[in-house]
């Protein structure tokens, strides 16, 4: 994330709730909600969804709307237009940051992608153009990342005399290896959605006029199954990147036992003897 923002003070979690919750009024995210699929559009297209202190601000409002409310099973974020998904900080603001601000501009950054990250529902990123900086930070953070054929990626954050302060020097070895992810961030170089590709940092590449029908198809092909299973899945493989895998196992085995005890459990495994199609949920 190369981020110039003032320091935020987060608002507090809010337990998830099946009760009808307020529309947002956000200044510089769309969100919606289509049945149980809820939209964030990043919208300031004139200066490529650039990311500023009221769009972090954004993001977070809507990321912890769409973690309470229920009757949302997973979430699209993209960016408005077809030139930029987000194309990273917005450096009229960065530029006039101190030292101070800018570490809390990061770390209340990094807490809006750990909470897209570990929301407990799949965020699909559909990446529909300049994936730079934050930008390249906040796809990461999603769950699956489907990338247009023109989308472009890169953490140029050296080439500003900074380095990534949203998460890039951490998930990005992750995804890609050490040696991959360091030569992406100590050249600042942008690379084409098919070398994001072929290095494991995108899942898919479409085309732009499908981008958004096919993170649909991926998302509706992950809320068919159990929505227990789907948290608790997310959450051992998440967790389990920050433990030995010894201590992973103990992790999975857990939540496999927590899973085992659910109605959607009984209902899976009756509906495969059964030859039919499950009816989960969620209990």
């Amino acid at each position: 994330m190369v981020s110039g923002t003032a320091p935020f003070t987060p608002s507090p979690a809010t337990a998830p709730s099946s009760a009808p919750r307020a529309a947002l009024a956000l200044a510089n995210v769309q969100y919606e909600k289509k049945g149980p699929i809820a939209y964030v559009t990043v919208n300031r297209p004139k200066v490529l969804n650039a990311l500023n202190t009221p769009t972090w601000t954004d993001l977070h409002a809507a990321f912890e709307d769409a973690k309470a409310d229920a009757s949302v099973r997973g979430v699209i974020l993209t960016g408005a237009g077809d030139k930029a998904f987000i194309a990273g900080a917005d450096i009229s603001e960065l530029a006039h940051v101190d030292a101070y601000d800018a570490e809390e501009s990061s770390r209340f950054g990094q807490g809006v992608l750990d909470l897209i990250e570990n929301l407990g529902k799949p965020v699909i990123a559909a990446i529909n153009g300049f994936a730079l900086g934050g930008g390249c930070e906040t796809a990461m953070a999603c769950t699956i990342r489907i990338a247009a054929e023109h989308a472009k990626f890169g953490q140029p954050e050296v080439k500003l005399g900074l380095l990534p302060g949203g998460g890039g020097t951490q998930r990005l070895p992750r995804l890609v290896g050490k040696g991959r992810a360091l030569q992406l961030i100590l050249t600042g170089e942008t690379i084409s959605a098919q070398e994001a590709y072929r290095i494991g940092l995108v899942n898919e590449v479409v085309a732009a006029s499908s981008l958004i029908d096919r993170a649909e198809t991926v998302l509706k092909q992950i809320m068919a199954n159990a929505p227990i299973a789907v948290k608790f899945s997310l959450e051992a493989a998440n967790k389990g990147m920050d433990t030995s895998q010894s201590e992973g196992l103990v992790l999975e085995a857990s939540f496999f036992g927590i899973c085992a005890a659910t109605e959607d459990k009984k209902e899976g495994t009756a509906a495969f003897l059964e030859k039919r199609a499950p009816q989960f949920r969620g209990r």
